[in-house]
């Protein structure tokens, strides 16, 4: 092992992670022969399933996982959140994470990073050696620091995420082509810097596992035509992450993860859709397409995923539901939600969460009041533009799950037992021999 011309030595232990965005643990427990690499790297080590945050959605798991705390801390709930006393929204990026990072901490005690395709992480730092942001970046031109990597990026033609649309197609073969491709263009990118920089810290992420999970986990759970090519996916991503072992030196601790699990997908849940015929929304004009657009009469209203707000006076700016039946209504509202019922007679609904239960910090005030994590199979949507159903169907046949999200540790001493997302910061720290205060992590150390 080792391909560095150094060892570190007294500088510390060091830390290679690689993110598999979306990869559920049982997918990798359940499959030896398609990842004999993970399965290697499990038994020499720790490895096993744990739980991600609320709610599970990439937007707001990957500035919990990489700040060790939930998002009433790092200010991001979801792919769109809400401007404070306003019915604006916009999409969180990088400088909307309010918490210190794993990188950020390693770098204040003289150590390197390397950070390659983290996603909400645009516009990329320029207090590590190196970073090239990820999902949510507009394109490798802006998303790269420094110079010498956006070059080289743009010759070896790297991408920072799969073509989605392609998904949507019935044939799913082009869609399975451009993945291989754009996880092929991340490997020889790890690959390189892997070896060629002297880091302390890489911190590289593999987005393209959960773009294939949208499209065909239920192929693969159902074992349709298209799993043969599900498996050789991953079997090619098993085979690169087992390559990029093979380049570390001894001084390096190898950890893997995911930032939630996955599950078939049967039904979309609109769930604004359902929150007007239910008599909760309405909007000013039959021309609606925002949040903007909801009537002053409306008394709830939801933001992907399965996050519900209560247009409370004082809040918002056309709040309807006055401070002082806030609870009554928000109470209300979670009990219709739990008895929320699919058309298979399941319920939607797991568990209804309430925002004290779920977030803390000094981000509290754009805080969902309610968030629901769904049932497997129940993906929520929450669109503005109306919906005819509130249960329909669209391209996805996966969807995130809050369970069975992976971490493998290179160290045999790592407890991975009743752990989530939150534990993996404090961890890698640990791995890296940083001092830190346990009281900062909403999770703790698993070594």
């Amino acid at each position: 092992m080792g391909l560095f011309d150094r060892l570190k030595g007294d500088d510390g232990p060091r830390v290679a992670f690689f993110g598999i965005d979306g990869v559920p643990y049982s997918l990798i427990d359940q499959h030896p022969d398609v990842f004999p690499n993970l399965t290697e790297l499990a038994a020499d080590g720790s490895g096993g399933a744990i739980d991600s945050i609320v709610p599970p959605e990439s937007s707001a798991c990957w500035p919990s996982l990489t700040t060790g705390v939930n998002p009433g801390q790092t200010g991001v709930y979801g792919f769109q959140d809400r401007e404070v006393g306003s019915y604006d929204t916009y999409v969180p990026m990088g400088r909307d994470v309010q918490a210190e990072r794993l990188w950020d901490r390693v770098t204040e005690d003289g150590r390197d990073a390397t950070v390659l395709n983290v996603p909400v992480t645009f516009p990329p730092q320029r207090n590590v050696q190196r970073m090239v942001s990820g999902f949510l970046s507009p394109g490798v031109d802006k998303a790269a620091y420094p110079d010498d990597l956006r070059d080289r990026l743009q010759e070896t033609d790297y991408r920072i995420d799969v073509n989605a649309k392609l998904g949507h197609d019935d044939d799913k073969t082009e869609f399975v082509e451009d993945a291989h491709e754009t996880v092929e263009k991340r490997f020889e990118t790890f690959k390189h810097y892997v070896q060629q920089d002297d880091w302390d810290l890489f911190f590289g992420v593999f987005m393209t596992t959960d773009r294939v999970n949208h499209f065909l986990f239920k192929d693969y759970v159902e074992e349709t035509d298209n799993r043969e090519a599900f498996l050789n996916f991953y079997s090619t991503v098993d085979d690169y992450l087992g390559k990029l072992r093979e380049m570390l030196p001894d001084d390096v601790t190898m950890v893997v993860a995911s930032d939630h699990g996955f599950t078939a997908l049967d039904y979309e849940v609109h769930c604004n859709e359902w929150l007007r015929q239910e008599g909760w929304l309405d909007f000013h004009d039959d021309d609606h397409s925002e949040l903007g657009d909801i009537s002053d009469d409306t008394k709830a209203y939801s933001l992907i995923p399965g996050r519900f707000y209560i247009n409370l006076e004082g809040r918002e700016p056309n709040g309807s539901v006055p401070q002082d039946e806030y609870e009554q209504v928000r109470s209300e509202l979670k009990e219709k939600l739990e008895a929320l019922e699919g058309p298979d007679g399941n319920p939607v609904a797991d568990r209804v969460v309430t925002k004290e239960d779920a977030f803390r910090g000094d981000h509290e005030d754009i805080a969902p009041d309610l968030v629901v994590v769904p049932n497997h199979g129940f993906d929520l949507k929450a669109g503005f533009k109306g919906s005819e159903d509130v249960f329909g169907v669209g391209p996805r046949n996966g969807m995130h799950s809050f369970d069975n999200a992976t971490l493998l540790v290179e160290d045999d001493d790592a407890r991975i037992n009743d752990a989530d997302l939150y534990d993996i910061a404090p961890t890698v720290l640990s791995l890296m021999d940083h001092d830190y205060d346990r009281g900062e992590f909403d999770g703790t150390s698993l070594v």
